[in-house]
């Protein structure tokens, strides 16, 4: 009888040991049989399972156009096989078919017995956000989970939702991003940059064809911003009437900094990576996937007066050196000093900066719209 893992909950040095022939899965959603998954595997003792894609294929209720998803897809398998893995599949619905070949499972899906007309996110009339989060699954040193990224911006995402329920309409979060130093880690995926922003430029398109004209990107990775500001500036061009927009991870606003601020005990680069900030927020919310006992802080990262490591990255340069440059464990900043009591004000403030922002969008798209109404510069000339 196959037993089937959680890949996401694992740390990298636990995938690291993984047999290199345990089959490894991406579902397209969720509710497919585990015992016809097990005998299309040909009942290996285990198997490991990722975080479902949840929409962007026929039947999740948010469709993009194939060739985008196709590379997304074959990125992530390729980022398994690029760790050794010799079995790795996409398990998809009957009737979506990828030209993945060897590489893809059909199973019966429940979304093959309802409308493809149903839509996500469900309400997106006037005075509506479409919030979408995004996480990632990778490497988060010794002592937490390759879902930590996921699961903070998740977290975050729904206390939006709940505070703004007249306001927002949130997207499932989705578990998949980039990472440019994929790698040095076993267990860190890579969607690839352009392939990134070329699927979430289909969503963004998709979602513009249903009439929703303001969406807020939130992120939990670092490694997806500057791929998603390309997204938004994008989405601007195409369209002019909708106000599109995505930030900083979180708490990088005023507010939100200083509530960094007024509890770490860590100095500049304590909070980057697998963190304080980020171990805390576990803590806090899934103490399960955290293990402390085996956090190792590594606060000593190349730091110039241009270039250095913080949560709130400083300096005028830019640029992307190996991460083994600076960490043996991957962890970018002191994790010990974590509390769950941190973790909880954390994550109130995370909330409160990203219904802040739900707060700006709506006004910057109102204001804009009465500007171009009245005939404002250009506009008076359409």
């Amino acid at each position: 009888m196959t037993h089937f893992f959680h890949f996401e909950r694992l740390t990298w040095p636990e995938v690291d040991a993984l047999p290199r022939d345990c089959p490894l899965v991406i579902p397209f959603g969720q509710g497919y049989s585990m015992e016809q998954l097990a005998s299309a595997l040909g009942q290996p003792p285990q198997a490991g399972l990722l975080p479902p894609i949840p929409y962007g294929w026929m039947g999740s209720g948010l469709r993009v156009d194939e060739g985008l998803l196709i590379r997304l897809v074959s990125n992530l398998l390729a980022s398994l096989r690029d760790d050794g893995f010799s079995q790795v599949y996409a398990l998809t619905p009957q009737e979506v078919c990828l030209g993945l070949g060897a590489e893809r499972i059909a199973l019966f899906h429940p979304s093959q017995t309802q409308a493809e007309e149903r839509s996500i996110p469900m309400d997106t009339g006037p005075g509506k956000v479409a919030l979408i989060p995004v996480g990632h699954i990778e490497q988060h040193a010794y002592h937490l989970a390759l879902s930590t990224d996921t699961c903070l911006i998740d977290a975050i995402a729904a206390g939006v939702a709940a505070g703004l329920p007249d306001q927002v309409s949130a997207l499932p979060t989705f578990p998949y991003g980039v990472s440019t130093h994929r790698p040095a880690f076993a267990g860190t995926l890579n969607a690839g940059g352009r392939a990134f922003e070329d699927f979430w430029l289909g969503v963004v398109d998709t979602l513009s064809e249903r009439g929703v004209e303001c969406m807020y990107l939130i992120n939990g990775h670092g490694g997806n911003h500057s791929f998603l500001v390309n997204v938004i500036k994008y989405a601007g061009e195409r369209y002019p009437r909708s106000f599109i927009a995505t930030s900083w991870l979180y708490l990088s606003g005023p507010q939100g900094s200083a509530a960094l601020e007024a509890h770490r005990q860590s100095g500049i680069g304590g909070m980057g990576h697998a963190c304080e900030l980020e171990t805390s927020m576990m803590l806090h919310l899934h103490p399960d996937l955290v293990h402390l006992e085996k956090a190792v802080d590594e606060v000593d990262f190349v730091a110039t007066p241009s270039y250095y490591m913080d949560w709130n990255e400083g300096g005028t340069l830019i640029a992307n050196p190996p991460w083994s440059d600076d960490t043996a464990t991957g962890a970018y900043g002191a994790g010990s000093l974590a509390t769950a009591e941190k973790g909880r004000l954390w994550l109130q403030a995370a909330i409160a900066e990203k219904i802040g922002h739900i707060g700006e969008i709506l006004e910057q798209h109102a204001r804009r719209q009465a500007k171009r109404q009245a005939g404002y510069g250009l506009w008076g000339r359409r």
